[in-house]
């Protein structure tokens, strides 16, 4: 199956959330008489100050917009700002990342940030490129997930251990709602680069693996990773609460750095005394392994 034109996935994005308001979402009146779902084109057309044509042929993906008119749709929309930057991406406005050759693909930034990794010694911590593919983690991590090193190296993304690490998924509580918002935000993150090759090989491995989340893959949703406090509970170590936090290297704002720090002094401990344990190496087809160099 050909690859959607990016034209053609603004106008896909831009309808599956025109779908999802409600007349009164935007202080219009629902009749009786109302078949369409959501919100009609006219509709939208008439709040972002467009005419109706247009905007079916921007639905369509036949016309392109400016900056400023597709910020009117996305606020007709009540798009939230992980939306509006998705849709702004999805138009071709973003500001383009490094290329591999600039930085060094990677390796300059994980040899940058891996003593930071290392210092959080009883907190899980990884680094992840625009992609979502590791670059670097630290102990912590390991002992809680597994190391990444085991994980063939076209698997070695956040997005892939969510869904299809069976190891992750059993000792992550409620995964679930984690693993689906850490997608939402790798669609809005992945959104300069959706003709990437990487972008849809990642998509292809997903697919390959976990083609029970099918339905995942092709959604329109993208939000911000929000911090949130999730339960493990490793084997022989017990119930541990972890504080999820996120932030962007200055050196490289495409890239994220993800921290789980324990939320009480019993967590610290039962954290240190995993971190003490001999690193155990997982079977690459159930997840986890290596550290970036």
């Amino acid at each position: 199956m050909s690859t959607p034109l990016p034209s053609a996935k603004l106008g896909a994005f831009l309808r599956a959330h025109r779908e999802l308001l409600k007349p009164a979402d935007v202080g219009l009146v629902a009749t009786a008489r109302r078949r369409t779902p959501g919100l009609r084109r006219e509709e939208v057309a008439s709040l972002s100050g467009v005419g109706l044509a247009w905007y079916t042929w921007l639905e369509q993906g036949r016309v392109t917009a400016s900056r400023q008119v597709l910020g009117a749709v996305t606020r007709a929309l009540r798009l939230d700002a992980a939306g509006q930057r998705h849709a702004m991406r999805l138009a071709g406005y973003h500001d383009p990342a490094l290329p591999a050759e600039e930085d060094g693909g990677g390796g300059g930034l994980a040899a940058a940030v891996q003593p930071v990794l290392d210092s959080w010694t009883a907190s899980p911590a990884v680094l992840l490129d625009r992609y979502f593919d590791l670059l670097g983690w630290n102990t912590a991590w390991g002992a809680l997930w597994g190391s990444p090193d085991t994980v063939p190296e076209d698997r070695r993304n956040l997005m892939w251990l969510m869904v299809a690490d069976q190891r992750l998924r059993t000792v992550l509580r409620d995964w679930e709602p984690l693993a689906m918002n850490v997608f939402q935000h790798f669609r809005a993150q992945a959104g300069p680069a959706l003709e990437d090759p990487r972008t849809d090989e990642v998509y292809r491995r997903l697919d390959e693996d976990a083609p029970e989340l099918r339905h995942w893959w092709g959604c329109h949703s993208v939000a911000e990773l929000t911090a949130r406090t999730v339960v493990v509970e490793p084997a022989g170590i017990g119930r541990t609460e972890l504080s999820l936090s996120s932030f962007h290297p200055v050196d490289d704002p495409s890239a994220l750095v993800l921290l789980f720090t324990p939320v009480s002094a019993t967590d610290r401990a039962r954290m240190g005394a995993l971190t003490e344990r001999p690193l155990r190496s997982v079977d690459p087809g159930a997840g986890a392994g290596r550290q970036a160099g």
